[in-house]
């Protein structure tokens, strides 16, 4: 039975992060050159499905961003639970340093965006920008430096994000969902119940659990709540055990989908949404209150937060230091938190939906902060091994 590996999760992130950054650079020529009408038109096509009454119409870009990334969810609520269950958040003092971590990561961008905001109601729809983080790019940069960053590192990274993508997912359930339908919301309770009774009868069939995932997925979505949850919570009625002589179906699904969503997923996603125009774009857009919240919010408060609190619950013996790694090289990895890029884009889209309101300087902005914190980050991780190039404990 095939399952994913630290060490190969790792290098499949890392190289989907090299990607990610190819297909950024291909939206912005394309959004930019003479391919510019092409592109917003093609992300623009009007997709969807009609039977009788029932209609499911919408842009290619809002069915990458509501259907292929609720995918990645699914993907994202797999490792959860199979972390929960049997990985590193099984034991409780293995994640004090993380949850401390993701808390501060989150709490401080807020509150960075938040005082540059706090005077206009729309703007402030953006609070949850800064708090994310592309865990893809983090782990790109990081392998990049190989045996100078300590698994152990490494390790508290992906924990990290974990816990970070359960907050993003709260997030977007509370402040990010319209206007509520009951009825699909009924419809989601009977396809949640139906996954229940199929995973409390032992069922192993597949196409049972994709049956009901798609009613799920739809209702979802015609609820108001965001789509991309019915991928979580999918995903925690898959079962991990495996019946004697088969394999476990969770951990099958989840080595199908890794390569998929990082080598499909998110490049398509990125390149989707990565098409920033620079046209109009000045120094008053750049340090306007919104772009100042993003970028100071990733830069800075992601840093401070995570980093900050991180080292309060050191100082206090809460938690302790990652294995074999300096606070030089835990600061360099809390800078790399700062990489919003595709999770940032993602909650930004939810919350001015695609608007000119701020010429799309809210989106640049979290390109200059992601730049600026991975390039922060790398030198502060190279500088801090380069004295001290570790074996990697895999």
């Amino acid at each position: 039975m095939k399952h994913i590996s630290f060490k190969n999760f790792v290098q499949n992130e890392a190289s989907s992060g090299i990607l990610l950054i190819l297909a950024a650079i291909f939206a912005m020529i394309f959004q930019n050159g003479f391919l510019s009408e092409f592109y917003n038109s093609f992300l623009r096509i009007n997709m969807g499905v009609v039977f009788g009454e029932f209609s499911l119409q919408k842009p290619l870009i809002l069915w990458v961003n509501d259907g292929l990334m609720a995918v990645f969810f699914f993907l994202l609520g797999l490792e959860l639970k199979r972390e929960i269950v049997e990985g590193e958040m099984r034991n409780p003092a293995q994640i004090v340093l993380p949850i401390v971590g993701a808390a501060g990561g989150i709490v401080m961008p807020a509150l960075v965006f938040y005082a540059f905001n706090h005077a206009d109601a729309f703007a402030l729809k953006g609070w949850a920008i800064p708090t994310a983080t592309d865990t893809a790019f983090a782990l790109g940069l990081i392998m990049i430096l190989g045996k100078r960053v300590p698994a152990s590192l490494k390790i508290f990274l992906v924990t990290l994000s974990i816990i970070d993508d359960v907050c993003a997912i709260l997030i977007m359930a509370i402040f990010y969902s319209g206007h509520l339908s009951a009825v699909s919301f009924i419809v989601a309770g009977a396809a949640t119940l139906g996954l229940l009774a199929l995973n409390l009868a032992g069922v192993n069939k597949k196409a049972c659990y994709v049956i009901l995932g798609i009613i799920l997925w739809v209702s979802v979505l015609k609820s108001g709540v965001h789509a991309t949850l019915a991928g979580v919570v999918a995903a925690f009625f898959i079962p991990l055990k495996a019946k004697e002589g088969e394999g476990s179906m969770l951990k099958q699904i989840e080595h199908d989908l890794h390569g998929y969503v990082a080598f499909f997923v998110l490049p398509v996603f990125a390149f989707v949404n990565a098409g920033i125009s620079l046209k109009g774009i000045g120094v008053e857009q750049i340090f306007h209150p919104v772009s100042l919240g993003v970028i100071l919010g990733l830069f800075a408060g992601k840093q401070l937060g995570a980093f900050g609190f991180c080292f309060l619950a050191i100082k206090f013996k809460l938690a302790k230091l990652p294995k074999y790694c300096n606070l030089a090289q835990f600061y360099g990895l809390c800078l790399l938190t700062g990489i919003g890029f595709t999770m940032s884009l993602f909650i930004n889209s939810l919350s001015y939906h695609d608007t000119y309101e701020f010429a799309y300087a809210d989106k640049l902005a979290v390109l200059i902060a992601s730049v600026i914190s991975g390039a922060t980050g790398y030198t502060v991780l190279y500088r801090a091994g380069r004295h001290r190039i570790m074996k990697c404990v895999e």
